[in-house]
């Protein structure tokens, strides 16, 4: 008994580091990259979301977790010690661009008992959720107003972090739930997810 739980522990974590560096390498492969910022990535989330719902939110978080650390490396690869924020805002940055927004990602399994609407509800919503940590981020910490792209201009700060973070994070959202749906329609996949599933 206690070497199958073992096994099934092992098969855990060799399942979230698989979809962990998935999810890191879909991170670079963009369909779009918008000249202010930004970028819509190929279903760099659902791996993340995928695994949540197949193990659970706590096997969930430590794996987005995972990934949330990778993003921040990522973040510093890019200079964000070098924007010259505060330490409190640098702080705030870390948190609310990083960490929180991608560590979110883990609870995707929230609603798994409930079967494919369910996953699809818990996948939506984390990435709602996701948005709204950058929105706020945008107003709080950055500030942002400007150009954005020929012919909007705005210096309201509301309107600004809502058009630069909806014009990746809405197709994301729509692109994730259609590779959701694709996934869990297939047979074979919806199997994957029944051990786990039907055992928590």
């Amino acid at each position: 008994m206690n070497s199958s739980k073992n096994h099934q522990r092992v098969l855990a974590l060799v399942e979230g580091a698989i979809m962990v560096a998935l999810a890191a390498v879909l991170c670079y492969i963009r369909i779009v990259k918008f000249p202010w910022g930004g970028g819509i990535t190929v279903l760099s989330m659902l791996p993340i979301a995928v695994y949540s719902i197949k193990h659970g939110i706590a096997k969930g978080l430590m794996v987005s977790f995972v990934f949330s650390l990778i993003q921040l490396g990522q973040g510093v690869i890019d200079g964000l010690f070098g924007w010259g924020l505060t330490p409190v805002m640098l702080i705030s940055c870390i948190l609310m661009d990083y960490i929180l927004p991608f560590l979110v990602l883990g609870f995707a399994g929230i609603f798994r008992r409930s079967g494919t609407v369910g996953w699809l509800t818990g996948t939506a919503g984390v990435i709602v959720i996701r948005f709204v940590f950058h929105f706020f981020s945008g107003v709080v910490i950055w500030h942002s107003a400007g150009k954005l792209w020929e012919g909007f201009v705005t210096d309201n700060e509301w309107l600004y972090s809502l058009c630069y973070n909806g014009a990746y994070m809405l197709p994301e959202l729509i692109f994730t739930l259609i590779g959701a749906v694709i996934l869990f329609r297939v047979p074979q996949t919806r199997k994957l997810f029944a051990p786990a599933y039907s055992s928590n």
